[in-house]
């Protein structure tokens, strides 16, 4: 008997019926619920399900496509299904600081992240030796402002020759142009720290020294075309005192980042993630 484990998200506006609709066609055709996920929001009236289940026999995925298409429709549903085995093509553009990549990396090889990683694109070379170390291949583009358009789309080629279903900026210090944050709008991760009062330009951690903060955090969001500002997938936030220097402020900070940042890849890629408007529902584990 062979075991398969598969994943279905839908999302419509609010009615009565909609989780039966997902559950009593699993329950039909004899699916094992393992894990059950849904929201049903008041204010925009939308309605959010995630279904993990488990299939003990052979999967007709086609029929099964088929008969929820029917069900879904009945209520405006956008939904999707995929397999746990599938692994999603991920493309990860960065520049010199390596904690975020590095993370990314480790939990692709030992299977905790489970991707495919076609590409790294950075503006610097100084990353190319550790995508080397993995397989995997680097491409250097530097940028300039004069050669901002043109860099961009080399970048957004890259990305789209390798069917990337995600991009992560793992710590890629350029902000990206209004076209193409455009572009990926929706399926692109940005991690930045968050700092309490916010502070800008250089240095923000010898800033936020200077003001005594008491907690140190980071921010990962989906890219929209307003700078840091995309809607929200997974924060993380740590203590810090008086006894921080500011050195000691960007380690910790680091450390957040790149914990922060995998669990927002993790979270997008087992598809616990809606768009909601500008905000998100995320179906934690």
């Amino acid at each position: 008997m062979t075991t398969s484990n598969w994943i279905l998200t839908a999302q419509c506006p609010s009615r009565l019926g909609t989780i039966d609709a997902v559950t009593g066609l699993l329950y039909q055709h004899q699916h094992y619920v393992t894990e059950l996920n849904s929201f049903d929001d008041c204010h925009s009236n939308q309605f959010f399900i995630r279904a993990q289940f488990r299939v003990e026999e052979a999967f007709d995925e086609a029929d099964f496509r088929r008969q929820f298409a029917v069900r879904a429709g009945k209520f405006g549903m956008q939904w999707r299904l995929r397999s746990t085995a599938d692994k999603p093509k991920v493309v990860i553009m960065v520049s010199k600081f390596d904690h975020c990549l590095n993370d990314l990396l480790y939990k692709h090889r030992i299977g905790q992240l489970s991707i495919e990683i076609p590409a790294i694109i950075s503006n610097h070379p100084d990353l190319a030796s550790l995508a080397e170390w993995h397989g995997i291949p680097y491409y250097h583009l530097p940028v300039t402002a004069a050669s901002k358009a043109e860099q961009e789309a080399k970048v957004m080629k890259i990305i789209k020759d390798s069917d990337a279903e995600l991009v992560v900026l793992a710590r890629y210090m350029q902000v990206l142009s209004s076209n193409m944050c455009q572009q990926l709008e929706g399926w692109a991760i940005n991690i930045h720290h968050s700092l309490l009062p916010g502070f800008k330009g250089a240095k923000p951690y010898h800033q936020a020294y200077e003001k005594g903060v008491k907690t140190v955090g980071a921010t990962a969001h989906y890219i929209n075309d307003d700078l840091d500002e995309g809607p929200i997938i997974a924060q993380g936030i740590e203590p810090v005192d008086h006894t921080y220097y500011p050195q000691d402020l960007i380690a910790k900070g680091r450390d957040i980042e790149r914990l922060t940042l995998s669990r927002a890849v993790r979270y997008h890629v087992e598809q616990r993630v809606f768009l909601n408007g500008d905000r998100t529902v995320v179906f934690a584990d």
